[in-house]
């Protein structure tokens, strides 16, 4: 019982949460293997998406490499258009930080997926196109070159404050991973559902003996 309980718990939360929520905790640093999404109007050659690489720096056509040192996640917009600006003239441009996932278990559509920093975890969920029917919520986790990086109560407790996959602290190649859930649950879930259902048909019973 408190199996089902937790998962459907988990699920109601992670879907109930909004975007903005928690916009107020500080922003990541750029970290290598974060894509920038940049678009400058008007010019093809730099509206493209670009990987971050070591320094932490990005490298763009023809201006080469500019420095992310210091640079978080939430403020490259800002920072592209002041440091464009050096060498084109009032560039109009749109910047967004991505962190390439893994999303994979009981989803529609388990990959890699490059999805923005600012964003809840439900939404990274939904990129992969939503969860199964068989999907164990309660089993959610997120593990960083094998090993588990977060999971349990504490993971639960973040998705249903809403945190982003900023303030979650997520890097390129991290996984989220939901489980299936087994065999095992699905029986004591039909037995409690047998409980509840027969409830109604001993109460009946006792009536009848009583009266």
């Amino acid at each position: 019982m408190k199996t089902m309980i937790r998962s459907t718990c988990a699920l109601l939360a992670l879907f109930a949460v909004v975007s903005n929520a928690g916009a107020q905790e500080s922003s990541k640093e750029f970290q290598i293997g974060d894509r920038i999404l940049l678009v400058v109007e008007g010019d093809t050659a730099l509206s493209d998406t670009f990987t971050v690489s070591a320094g932490p720096a990005v490298v763009l056509p023809v201006i080469g490499s500019m420095p992310l040192v210091g640079v978080r996640r939430n403020e490259v917009e800002t920072y592209m258009g002041d440091q464009l600006g050096r060498y084109l003239k009032q560039p109009i441009v749109h910047a967004k930080a991505l962190v390439r996932l893994a999303v994979e278990g009981e989803v529609a559509h388990p990959g890699y997926y490059p999805v923005p920093t600012d964003i809840v975890l439900s939404d990274v969920l939904m990129a992969a196109g939503g969860l199964t029917t068989e999907a164990k919520m309660s089993g959610l986790k997120i593990d960083r070159a094998g090993k588990d990086l977060m999971d349990g109560e504490r993971l639960q407790h973040a998705v249903a404050q809403g945190q982003t996959v900023d303030q979650l602290g997520l890097r390129a190649g991290d996984r989220i991973y939901i489980p299936r859930v087994t065999r095992r649950d699905m029986e004591s879930n039909f037995r409690i559902l047998s409980i509840v259902l027969g409830i109604p048909i001993a109460i009946y019973t006792i009536t009848q003996i009583v009266n």
